[in-house]
């Protein structure tokens, strides 16, 4: 366990130096007169304390506005060595959890990613959609190719997290630079995907699977996409004016077993809980119960394969998620090109996933 005065390099990010203070799992580290908190298990010592202290009796002190003391300086910054590419702001948000195996109750540590040749001043709050008041979370600078730890949450903190706000102003130290306009970036956060394992997924700046945000990628800030749902409707009316025939020839389709198949609206409805498949689970194995479930899916599918944009909603239920990844592999492989995502959660909660054709 690395301790006060070690000289260390952090695990997954570029730097390192000096350990300052330490608070809790946090190691505040010096690199250059920058106190940066990183998280006591991301730090690999490289010197112990006792080859280090000359260095630390020869190092001039140098503060900057890291964290959230407001009443910190910036005295001193060293500037720092360019990469090729890195005059393009590419900014990330994400949440790592520590123990991914138990979302329900493991903590997530929180980190903003600067790739890019340009120090950040920046912001990170949160609000619950009942106000418009914010909460900042973290408050402080983050030098070029770093990614800087910002926090530890639980599941209890996300009810209060359900907007995101982070302000950016990108500078250079020492050396001509290209100005970036300053960002203020506003969004909504499905605090729901903190709980499903799937939601995370691989990224190029962890080691692990994460939930990520791209505030800016190639200088291009994240953006909303506003939709205006009456030029929609009425180019779908248009679309279908042209497209329907003045003739239909009649179609006989068979139909599932209603136990199991219901149509709501435009939207159909497969309850897969082996339940609702046969009377009784006498005699049966998990494995031909989830080849029944699997079957119904296919049979599904494959009644529907010619009904473009016809939705259908699987309920597989929460459970182990046995059952929803074998049809994830059946939708990867099998019947891939067709829109996956989750049903509605506040009709289906976790259980459910809905393909459109």
């Amino acid at each position: 366990m690395a301790k006060i005065g070690d000289r260390v390099r952090f695990l997954h990010s570029v730097g390192g130096g000096i350990i300052k203070r330490i608070e809790g799992n946090v190691a505040y580290v010096d690199d250059d007169g920058f106190e940066i908190p990183t998280l006591l298990k991301e730090c690999v010592v490289v010197a112990p304390a006792a080859e280090t202290v000359e260095r630390i009796a020869a190092t001039p002190e140098k503060a900057v506005a890291v964290g959230n003391d407001a009443s910190q300086t910036t005295v001193e910054m060293a500037p720092a060595e360019e990469t090729p590419g890195g005059d393009s702001l590419n900014i990330v948000l994400a949440w790592e959890p520590q123990n991914p195996k138990n979302l329900s109750q493991t903590e997530f540590d929180t980190y903003l990613v600067n790739d890019s040749n340009y120090y950040l001043y920046f912001t990170y709050s949160t609000r619950p959609n009942e106000t418009n008041l914010w909460n900042i979370r973290y408050a402080g600078i983050v030098e070029p190719g770093i990614q800087v730890f910002l926090e530890s949450i639980k599941g209890t903190d996300l009810p209060e997290m359900d907007r995101v706000n982070v302000q950016l102003i990108a500078f250079k130290k020492d050396r001509p630079y290209m100005m970036k306009n300053p960002v203020a970036i506003d969004l909504p956060l499905d605090t729901s995907k903190f709980f499903k394992l799937h939601c995370f997924r691989p990224n190029i700046y962890f080691d692990t699977e994460v939930i990520a945000i791209d505030l800016v990628k190639d200088d291009r800030p994240h953006v909303r996409a506003i939709i205006d749902s009456s030029h929609i409707e009425e180019e779908i009316r248009r679309k279908k004016a042209i497209d329907k025939p003045k003739r239909k020839p009649v179609e006989k389709r068979s139909l599932p077993s209603q136990a199991t198949v219901r149509r709501k609206g435009e939207v159909i409805e497969v309850d897969l809980h082996i339940q609702e498949l046969v009377d009784s689970t006498a005699g049966l194995s998990n494995a031909d119960m989830l080849n029944m479930q699997i079957d119904r899916f296919r049979k599904v599918m494959e009644e529907n394969l010619k009904n473009k944009g016809q939705k259908i909603v699987f309920i597989h239920g929460k459970g182990e998620g046995v059952l929803r990844q074998a049809l994830m592999k059946e939708l990867n492989h099998r019947y891939k090109g067709h829109q996956v995502q989750d049903a509605s959660f506040r009709e289906y909660g976790f259980g459910a996933t809905q393909v459109t054709i």
